[in-house]
C-alpha cells in the first residue's frame, strides 16, 4: 500500500505540475472512447442482415463494455464524492462546534471582564469607549450603553506619579471621585489590538487601592511621628544631660578640689565616697546616651590608623587601680604577628574592651583578669579575649545578658548593681563594626568573651613589633599569681627564651644553681624581705634581677644602694619595657630612677600664665573653673551669660590686652555660646590680628551639637564633668604653641 500511494502521489504532482499534458492525454481518452464506440455502432448498424452476425456482435458488445466503463467509472466517482461530502460534513461540524464553543468562551470572557472587580475599559484613536466592564459603569455612575461610543472620563480629585515599565505599560495613582466617596485607583494602561486590520486600542485597567494606599500613609505618618519622637526623645536625652552634668560637675570638680586639701581622715573618706558616687552617675548617664545614639542608629564609626599594642596596655593600666583594689591582676598580651598600626575606630573598641574587662573585674574576687589579642580567623580580622576567673556565667543566662537591661540573674544584679546595659551597646557596637562577639562560661569556672573584628593594617610604619632575641637565654618568673606570669612567659617564649614558672621563694633559689639565668623577674607580691634574700642568692645565678610591683605598691621599694636587684618593671607590664628591661646591662639602680615607673604628680602651674575668659552661668560651675585655672597657674575673668562674655571680650581688645583664650558654655541665658562665638569671629573678620581661640564648655555629646559649636567657629570642646588633666593639657598646649588640640 505504501508504494502505490506513493505511485498515486507521483502521478498527483505531476498533474498538478503538468495541467496541459493531463488535459491532453484525457481529451485524447475521451476522443478515441467516443470514436471507437460510434464507429462500430454505425458499423454494426450499416450491415446487411445477410453480413456477418459476429461482427454485429462484436459492435454491440463493444458499445456495451463503453457503458458498463462509463457506469463503473460514474460510481467510483460517485463514491469518492460521497466520501468527499461526508469529510467535509465532519469537518463543518467539527467547526460549527469550535465556533460555538469560542462563541462560549467569548462571552464567558465578556462577563468576566464585566463582573471583574477591576475596573476595564477600552478605547479607540479617538478616545472613544469601546468596552466598558460593570465595575467602571458603577463607579462613573452611567449605563454601559451611554458609555459606549462617549468620551466619559471619571473626575480625578487627585493625580499620583506615573510610570513607564520596559514593556510600554504606563502605571499611575489617581484619587477619584465616586459614589462611596473619593478612592485611589492603581491604573495600568497599555496598547492591544483586537483584530490585524484593525487599529490598535488603549486598554485601561484599574484596581482598588484605597485600603493599602490609606495603610501607606498611616505608616508613613506613624513613622514621621516615630522620627519626631526618636528626635524628641534625643533632645530630651540631651536636655538631661546637661542638665545632669551641670550640677554633676560642680561635685565631682569641687570633690577633686576638696581632696587637695587638708582633711582628716574621716573627712577625706566621705570626700571620697561623694566622688566615687559622682564617677557612677558619670558613667550611667553616658551608658544611657550611649545606648540612646545606637536605637536612633546615630553611632558613627571613624576609620584612623591607632596603635593596636599601645591601646591594650593603656587599657589594662587604666583598669589596674579598680583590679589592684580587689586584690586580683590584670594582664594583656598581644601577639607580635599582629601588625603594629591598624584602622578603624579606635574609641568604640576601647569602649568595648573597657566595658568586658571592667565586667571581668566586677565579677572576679581572685584570680585575674587577662586581655589576649590574637589573629583572628579570616583575613585582616583580630580576635580580642577577655578571660577572667570569676563566677561565671550559666548556660540559659549566657544569649540574655547580651540584651539590655539583663544581667545573668536578679542575685547578681542585687550584688553588683549595673543597668544591664553595657553588653548590649558593646554587642551593637561590634556588630556595626562587621564583628561579632561570643561567649563562653561555666559557673563557678570563669568567662571568656572574644570579640573578632575586620581590621586593616595601616599603610606605612612597622609592620609588626620587633621582637628581641632571647634564644638560648633561661629566665626564672616568680610569682604567686599567674595571669601576669603566664601571659609574661608565654611573650618570652615567643621570643626564644626557656622561661621556668615557680611560685615559691625557696622553691625558686634551689632552683638557680641548676643552670645560668639569663634573668630572673619577681613578683612584689612575695614581700620585701623574700624578694631581697632571692635577689642576694641570685647575684652569682642571673645576670639580672627585676622586680615587678604595682604603683600602688612602688613606696614600699624604698631606695637603697645596696640592693641586688638591677631593674624593676610596673605591672601590668608593657611588651616594650620588658624587651628593654631584659635587653638593657645590667645595672644597680633605685626605685626612684626605674625608667618604667611614672609617678602621678600634680599639674605643675604653666610658667607664663593665661588670660582667660569664662563665660559660665551656673555659679558653682564659675567658682569651680576659677579655682582649677588658679591652681594652674592661670587668671580667669568670669562672666555669666554671653551677652557680659562678648562685652568683655571687645573691652579687652579694645584695651589692647586680649584675651589667650575664651571657654564658652553653650546654653546661657540672654545670649547662648553659639550665637556669641558666631559674633565674635564677625568682629574679627573685620579686624587683622591673632584669632582667639575658642573652647566649648557643654555637657551636650551629640555630634550635631558639636557639628553647631565647629560651624559657628569654635576650635574644641570641653565636656562636663570637667576632666582636670584634660584642662590642663589644653592649657599646656596653648601656652606652648597658641594651638588648641582638644
Amino acid at each position: 500500500m505504501g508504494r502505490t500511494f506513493r505511485i498515486k502521489l507521483h502521478f498527483r504532482r505531476f498533474a498538478r505540475r503538468h495541467p496541459w499534458l493531463v488535459f491532453i492525454v484525457r481529451s485524447f481518452s475521451v476522443f478515441s472512447a467516443a470514436f471507437g464506440g460510434v464507429y462500430g455502432f454505425i458499423a454494426g448498424a450499416r450491415s446487411s442482415p445477410n453480413d456477418d452476425p459476429y461482427a454485429f456482435a462484436i459492435g454491440v458488445g463493444f458499445l456495451f463494455a463503453m457503458a458498463c466503463v462509463g457506469l463503473a467509472t460514474m460510481s467510483f466517482r460517485y463514491r469518492m464524492l460521497r466520501k468527499k461530502m461526508r469529510k467535509i460534513a465532519m469537518h463543518n461540524e467539527a467547526m460549527a462546534d469550535r465556533n460555538w464553543e469560542l462563541q462560549e468562551a467569548e462571552q464567558r470572557t465578556r462577563r468576566l471582564f464585566e463582573a471583574q472587580g477591576d475596573l476595564i475599559v477600552l478605547r479607540d484613536a479617538d478616545g472613544r469607549i469601546t468596552f466598558a466592564n460593570d465595575a467602571y459603569c458603577e463607579l462613573a455612575q452611567m449605563d454601559r450603553d451611554a458609555l459606549i461610543g462617549s468620551t466619559v472620563k471619571l473626575r480625578v480629585l487627585e493625580q499620583g506619579d506615573a510610570a513607564l515599565e520596559s514593556n510600554g505599560t504606563r502605571i499611575h495613582d489617581q484619587r477619584i471621585a465616586g459614589p462611596l466617596g473619593p478612592r485611589w485607583i492603581a491604573w495600568r494602561e497599555g496598547l492591544v489590538r483586537s483584530d490585524a486590520g484593525e487599529t490598535a486600542e488603549l486598554q485601561c485597567v484599574g484596581r482598588d487601592v484605597t485600603d493599602r494606599t490609606e495603610s501607606e500613609r498611616a505608616l508613613a505618618q506613624a513613622r514621621d511621628q516615630a522620627d519626631a519622637a526618636s528626635r524628641a526623645k534625643s533632645r530630651f536625652l540631651a536636655m538631661a544631660s546637661h542638665e545632669i552634668r551641670t550640677p554633676l560637675n560642680g561635685i565631682i570638680g569641687m570633690s577633686g578640689l576638696l581632696m587637695d586639701t587638708t582633711l582628716t581622715p574621716e573627712q577625706a573618706t566621705y570626700v571620697k565616697a561623694v566622688k566615687t558616687s559622682g564617677d557612677a552617675l558619670l558613667s550611667l548617664i553616658e551608658e544611657l546616651l550611649d545606648y540612646s545614639k545606637i536605637e536612633a542608629g546615630k553611632i558613627d564609626l571613624e576609620h584612623r590608623a591607632f596603635a593596636l599594642s599601645g591601646m591594650i596596655e593603656d587599657i589594662t593600666e587604666l583598669l589596674a587601680p579598680r583590679a589592684q583594689a580587689r586584690k586580683i591582676e590584670i594582664a594583656a598580651y598581644v601577639d607580635e604577628r599582629l601588625p603594629m598600626e591598624v584602622i578603624g575606630d579606635a574609641a568604640r573598641l576601647r569602649q568595648v574592651l573597657l566595658n568586658l574587662a571592667g565586667n571581668a573585674i566586677k565579677f572576679t574576687s581572685s584570680g585575674g583578669v587577662a586581655l589576649i589579642v590574637e589573629p583572628g580567623i579570616w583575613p585582616n580580622e583580630i580576635s580580642f579575649l577577655v578571660r577572667d576567673t570569676g563566677i561565671g556565667i550559666a548556660p540559659e543566662a549566657q544569649q540574655r545578658i547580651f540584651r539590655e537591661f539583663e544581667q545573668a540573674d536578679d542575685r547578681i544584679a542585687r550584688s553588683y548593681g549595673g543597668t544591664g546595659l553595657g553588653l548590649s551597646i558593646s554587642d551593637r557596637i561590634v556588630k556595626r563594626m562587621g564583628g561579632r562577639i561570643t561567649l563562653e562560661s561555666q559557673p563557678g569556672a570563669g568567662s571568656t568573651f572574644e570579640v573578632s573584628i575586620p581590621l586593616a593594617t595601616a599603610d606605612g610604619g612597622p609592620k609588626t613589633f620587633t621582637a628581641p632575641d632571647l634564644s638560648g637565654q633561661s629566665i626564672m618568673l616568680v610569682s604567686q599569681h599567674g595571669i601576669e606570669a603566664s601571659l609574661t612567659a608565654r611573650r618570652l617564649q615567643r621570643w626564644g627564651a626557656q622561661t621556668c614558672m615557680v611560685s615559691d621563694g625557696g622553691v625558686a633559689q634551689a632552683l638557680l644553681p641548676e643552670r645560668s639565668w639569663h634573668a630572673i623577674l619577681i613578683d612584689h607580691a612575695l614581700g620585701t624581705a623574700d624578694i631581697e634574700a632571692l635577689a642576694e642568692a641570685a647575684r652569682l645565678h642571673a645576670a639580672q634581677r627585676i622586680v615587678m610591683f604595682t604603683p600602688a605598691t612602688r613606696q614600699e621599694m624604698q631606695p637603697s644602694g645596696s640592693s641586688a636587684c638591677t631593674g624593676y618593671l610596673v605591672k601590668p607590664l608593657r611588651a616594650a619595657s620588658l624587651a628593654a628591661r631584659l635587653t638593657d646591662a645590667p645595672d644597680i639602680m633605685a626605685p626612684g630612677i626605674a625608667g618604667d615607673a611614672p609617678i602621678e604628680t600634680p599639674a605643675a602651674p604653666s610658667r607664663a600664665g593665661l588670660s582667660i575668659l569664662v563665660a559660665e552661668d551656673n555659679e558653682i560651675n564659675a567658682l569651680l573653673m576659677r579655682s582649677l585655672l588658679g591652681r594652674l597657674g592661670h587668671h580667669a575673668v568670669i562672666t555669666t551669660n554671653g551677652e557680659e562674655a562678648l562685652e568683655s571680650w571687645l573691652s579687652a581688645t579694645s584695651a589692647g590686652s586680649p584675651y589667650d583664650l575664651v571657654l564658652m558654655d553653650i546654653q546661657m541665658p540672654q545670649l547662648n555660646g553659639i550665637d556669641a562665638t558666631k559674633r565674635i569671629r564677625q568682629l574679627e573678620a573685620g579686624q587683622s590680628g591673632r584669632r582667639t581661640p575658642i573652647l566649648a564648655l557643654t555637657a551636650n555629646t551629640l555630634v550635631e551639637d558639636r557639628y553647631a559649636c565647629f560651624e559657628s567657629g569654635m576650635d574644641g570642646f570641653l565636656i562636663k564633668p570637667l576632666d582636670r588633666d584634660k584642662l590642663a593639657e589644653a592649657l599646656a598646649g596653648l601656652a606652648a604653641s597658641r594651638h588648641i588640640a582638644a
